[in-house]
């Protein structure tokens, strides 16, 4: 039986309009889709009517399959003679686990590739007008999760302050200790933070605030994944009722 292939596809921030034509050809044609739960319905629907498609959609703390699960499943697929896609938001190798599925399938002698995807940073700056560099406000950039294990030990110092750029993924539950270690490693309480959640998506929102008032802004406008944290002066550059406006103009 001819062995299928492990597919490794980028789905972008949620908007199908930002797919690359390599994973929209892999995405129509697939025998097996297995796919978080960021992925917007949108790209699912263009699935062709035969495939299967299986979601390990993650909730707080847990997967609805443990990686290693998910890594057999995707093996064992393409074994059987499917070609799989492993359908991911964002992009496959930025906090999204796609190196050790990569690493199970050659250790598998499954073959595997790797479609890069419009980061959920990129993207989600993008769509709220936020330059992650700006000649006169960042040249530095840099991506970090905020929420995993040892938060509280990772050294964050000289990530974030003048001339730089922080962004923070999956950091919404974990505001109050975001903004503490951050103050607590010398950033000013006045550095702006934007918080950009369903980033390029048509409920997209942006909201802004100091630093000091991160965990109250996330609290009181009951924030929700998904959602990136942006820290730095370049979230100051841009109106957030602008740029919803264009995104609005744009739908």
């Amino acid at each position: 039986m001819k062995m299928g292939t492990i597919h490794l596809v980028g789905a972008g921030p949620g908007d199908p309009d930002l797919l690359t034509l390599r994973a929209a050809r892999l995405i129509e044609t697939a025998d097996v889709i297995v796919h978080d739960g960021l992925v917007d319905k949108r790209i699912l629907d263009m699935a062709n009517a035969s495939a299967r498609l299986v979601s390990v959609a993650k909730q707080r703390a847990r997967h609805t399959l443990p990686q290693e699960e998910i890594n057999a499943l995707l093996v064992r697929e393409a074994r059987a003679g499917r070609d799989v896609v492993r359908l991911k938001g964002g992009d496959p190798f930025i906090f999204g686990r796609g190196g050790e599925e990569a690493e199970a399938a050659r250790a598998a002698g499954v073959p595997v590739t790797v479609v890069p995807g419009i980061s959920a940073a990129n993207g989600a700056a993008a769509a709220a007008q936020i330059a992650l560099t700006h000649r006169d406000a960042s040249s530095i950039v840099s991506f970090v999760a905020g929420q995993c294990k040892g938060l509280s030990e990772q050294n964050w110092a000289g990530l974030a302050g003048t001339g730089r750029t922080l962004v923070i993924y999956m950091g919404v539950k974990t505001a109050p200790q975001i903004a503490e270690k951050l103050m607590g490693d010398g950033l000013a309480p006045d550095m702006p933070v934007a918080v950009i959640e369903n980033g390029a998506r048509p409920d997209m929102r942006v909201l802004r605030s100091p630093l000091a008032g991160l965990p109250d802004l996330v609290e009181r406008e009951r924030v929700v994944s998904p959602a990136l944290i942006v820290i730095g002066e370049v979230t100051a550059r841009t109106d957030a009722a602008l740029c919803n406006a264009a995104l609005e103009a744009a739908q």
